[in-house]
C-alpha cells in the first residue's frame, strides 16, 4: 500500500501539536518522492508554504545528499529507502531562492505491519549557525597555535619552507635585514614576522612606506624635527630612530628613499645615534632596522640613484620572497584560507572550489601575486550563487592566457593589460618613480630573453634590438643581467 496523502488520523492532535512546535524541520515522502507533510519549522527553514511542497516531488528542495555526482535521479535513488535509515548526515538544500541552508539530516522509515515502505520521516537541523560558530572557533584556535609566528603567510611548497627557515634564523640576530620581491609577494607580512619571531616581538613595530610621503614629512618621522619655522613650536617628536622602547623599524620601498635621506641613513646606522633635531645632545637609535623593496638596487647602484655603503649597511641578511608563478603548490592551500576568510567576513556559505576552477587558476601566472589571487578569490566569493566556486566565477581569468593575458591580443594590448592588472593592485598615490620601475621591468625581461635566444651574442642582440652594441653593454650593467646566464 502506498500513501498518497497524510490521513488525519495518522497522528492525533496531541501529536499533531508535538510535531508542529518543533524547532527541527520534519519531512514526510513516500517512496515515489512525494511529499507528504511538512512541519512549520521545515517551511521557516526553507521558505516554502506547505501548499508549495505538498504533493510535490522531494527533487524540488535539491538536497545535495541525493543528487551528488554519480547519483541516479528520484527517490528510489534515495539512502533513506535504500537503507532504511539516515544518521547524522551533514549536506546541503535550497531554500525557495535557490540560497543554500547547511542540515543534520537523520530519517527513517514508516512501515505496516507487514513490513512494507509506507513513507520516509526526515528531522532536518539547521547547521548555519553552528557551522559558523565552529569554523570561527577552528579559524581562531588556529590563529592562536601560530607558534612560529608566521601569521598571515600561507604556504607548504619548498620555497616557503626555505623562506620560513630564512625568517626564523634572521629572527635570532640585531642585524638589518632586506626582503626582496615583487608587488604582493607578502614583504610586509615577512617584516612583521621577523618582529614577532625575535627578541623584540613585545616593543613597537612601526611601518613607514618610504615611497608614500613626501622628503621633508619622512625625514621628520624617521630623524625628528631639526631646523625650521615650526622647529620650536612646542614639543618636537624624536623621530622613529630615536624610540625610547626600541623594536623594529620597517622600511617599505627602501630603494625610493631620496640620495639625501639615504646619506643620513648610513650616519644614524653607522654611529647608532641621532644627531641635531630638538635635542642639545645626540640620541641613542635602538631601533632595529627591517627594509623592502620591489625594485633592483644593483640596478640602482650602477646608475648612481643608491649609495652602495648603505646598500651592504641596511642589507647584512638578504631574504627574497619568491613569486607565486614559481611556487603554485601553494595555491590550494592558500585559496582555502581566502575562502575561509571571505566566509568569516560576508557570512556567505561558500565552501569551496571546484577542479576545474581550480585549473583554470593554475594557468594563471598570477603577476600581481598572492594579493592578486585574494583578491580574486574575494571577489568570486561575494559575487557567487552557489557554495562552490566555478569558472564561472572567474570570468577575466576565463578570457586569459597562461601569461595572464587576452588570447590573440596584440602585444600593446597585453602590455596595456599586463599594467592595468598590476596598477590595480596597488596605491598610486603611495607611488613615485613609476616611469622608471616600468622601463626597468619591461627593459630586464626584454634584453634577457633576446640574449637567451641568441645564446649570449651581445651583437646579434644588439641587432635584434635595433641599438647599437656600447648602448646594450651599458644595459645589461644598468639592470643587473648576468650575460653568462642568458
Amino acid at each position: 500500500m502506498e500513501l498518497t496523502i497524510m490521513p488525519d488520523q495518522f497522528l492525533d492532535n496531541n501529536g499533531y501539536r508535538i510535531i508542529e512546535s518543533m524547532t527541527e524541520g520534519l519531512l514526510l515522502v513516500n517512496p515515489a518522492g512525494k511529499i507528504l507533510y511538512t512541519n512549520n519549522a521545515l517551511e521557516q527553514l526553507l521558505q516554502y508554504d506547505r501548499a508549495e511542497l505538498i504533493g510535490k516531488n522531494c527533487e524540488i528542495l535539491q538536497c545535495d545528499s541525493c543528487f551528488g555526482p554519480g547519483k541516479g535521479r528520484g527517490s528510489k535513488y534515495c539512502d533513506l529507502f535504500q537503507e532504511g535509515e539516515i544518521k547524522d548526515l551533514k549536506c546541503t538544500f535550497r531554500r525557495k531562492d535557490g540560497t543554500p541552508v547547511f542540515v543534520r539530516r537523520n530519517a527513517t522509515t514508516l512501515r505496516d505491519a507487514s513490513g512494507a515502505v509506507l513513507a520516509g520521516a526526515e528531522n532536518l537541523t539547521d547547521l548555519s549557525v553552528i557551522d559558523e560558530k565552529d569554523r570561527l572557533i577552528n579559524l581562531l584556535q588556529r590563529r592562536l597555535r601560530h607558534e612560529d609566528g608566521f601569521q598571515g603567510l600561507i604556504g607548504r611548497s619548498e620555497a616557503m619552507r626555505s623562506l620560513f627557515d630564512l625568517l626564523r634564523s634572521a629572527s635570532r640576530s640585531d642585524a638589518p635585514v632586506i626582503l626582496y620581491g615583487e608587488k604582493g609577494t607578502g614583504k610586509k607580512l615577512a617584516a612583521a614576522a621577523l618582529h614577532r619571531l625575535g627578541a623584540r616581538g613585545d616593543l613597537p613595530f612601526v611601518r613607514i612606506n618610504c615611497a608614500a610621503l613626501q622628503e621633508d614629512l619622512l625625514e621628520n618621522e624617521l630623524f625628528g624635527r631639526a631646523e625650521g619655522p615650526l622647529a620650536g613650536a612646542g614639543a618636537v617628536p624624536p623621530g622613529r630612530f630615536a624610540s625610547p622602547d626600541g623594536g623594529d623599524i620597517f622600511l617599505d620601498e627602501i630603494g625610493d628613499l631620496s640620495h639625501a635621506l639615504q646619506t643620513r641613513l648610513l650616519r644614524v646606522l653607522g654611529e647608532r645615534e641621532i644627531a641635531g633635531g630638538a635635542e642639545p645632545h645626540p640620541i641613542p637609535a635602538r631601533m632595529r632596522l627591517i627594509s623592502a623593496t620591489s625594485r633592483n638596487l644593483t640596478g640602482l647602484m650602477k646608475e648612481g640613484r643608491f649609495r652602495e655603503d648603505l646598500y651592504y649597511r641596511i642589507g647584512v641578511i638578504h631574504i627574497f620572497l619568491p613569486p607565486l608563478r614559481e611556487k603554485k603548490d601553494d595555491l590550494p592551500v592558500l585559496i582555502a584560507s581566502f575562502i575561509e576568510n571571505s566566509r568569516l567576513k560576508t557570512g556567505k556559505d561558500i565552501r569551496a572550489i571546484n577542479r576545474e576552477a581550480l585549473d583554470l587558476i593554475f594557468q594563471y601566472n598570477w603577476p600581481g601575486n598572492v594579493r592578486e589571487l585574494e583578491n580574486t578569490i574575494q571577489r568570486a566569493a561575494l559575487l557567487s550563487p552557489d557554495p562552490f566556486l566555478t569558472p564561472a566565477d572567474f570570468p577575466a581569468l576565463s578570457a586569459k592566457g597562461g601569461n595572464g593575458c587576452d588570447r590573440g591580443d596584440s602585444l600593446e594590448a597585453l602590455i596595456a593589460n599586463k599594467l592595468r592588472t598590476s596598477l590595480s593592485q596597488i596605491d598610486l598615490n603611495e607611488m613615485n618613480n613609476l616611469y622608471d620601475m616600468v622601463l626597468y621591468q619591461m627593459e630586464r625581461p626584454l634584453i634577457s630573453i633576446i640574449m637567451e635566444k641568441t645564446r649570449g651574442n651581445q651583437v646579434r642582440t644588439a641587432e635584434i634590438l635595433g641599438i647599437n652594441r656600447n648602448t646594450l653593454r651599458k644595459k645589461i650593467q644598468q639592470l643587473g643581467i648576468d650575460p653568462k646566464k642568458e
